[in-house]
């Protein structure tokens, strides 16, 4: 895939410029905001990956979540509440027993897309990503644009009255 001037010449359309390699790498992971969506790019293992940023669960930052090889896939664990997401698919992730079995093993089993994920392309030390043109809902969509940003507020609003109702009880 071609890029010019953050032109795809392959498919004519629009792949945002995110960084140059070299930060990218650097700062390992980066937050982006590209026609109003949230993007955040990963460095990992000499790989790049672009998603959306928010957690599709409840909107927990994945910039700052663990990345851990769970049933042969590279995860990014959210922060929050601990939800796997797989970095190139998007997949949820969870882990679970065939109760039929005589000696159950727990493996790791896909929820199905669940967070979006967006392409990257390189060109002369540039780096640029495309967003999904997938038309399918998914889950971390409820968390992007100006509505999701009402729906991060009230997720960290509930959390805050929750922490401060704690710490009443705690005390009394």
């Amino acid at each position: 895939d071609d890029v010019t001037n953050g032109f795809s010449a392959v498919r004519r359309t629009w792949a945002h410029f995110v960084g140059m390699r070299e930060e990218l790498i650097e700062a390992k992971r980066s937050v982006r905001t590209l026609a109003g969506r949230d993007v955040l790019v990963i460095y990992h293992l000499e790989t790049f990956y672009a998603m959306d940023s928010y957690c599709y669960h409840e909107a927990g930052a994945l910039q700052t979540g663990d990345i851990e090889e769970l049933g042969g896939k590279l995860c990014i664990i959210c922060p929050n509440h601990k939800y796997k997401i797989t970095l190139a698919e998007g997949e949820g992730l969870y882990k679970d027993t065939d109760p039929m079995e005589k000696s159950p093993v727990a493996v790791w089993l896909s929820k199905g897309p669940k967070q979006r994920v967006h392409s990257i392309t390189e060109a002369n030390g540039e780096v640029y990503v495309k967003l999904s043109e997938d038309p399918q809902r998914l889950d971390s969509d409820f968390y992007q644009g100006e509505r999701g940003k009402v729906h991060r507020a009230n997720v960290e609003e509930a959390k805050a009255a929750k922490a401060a109702k704690a710490l009443q009880k705690k005390k009394s």
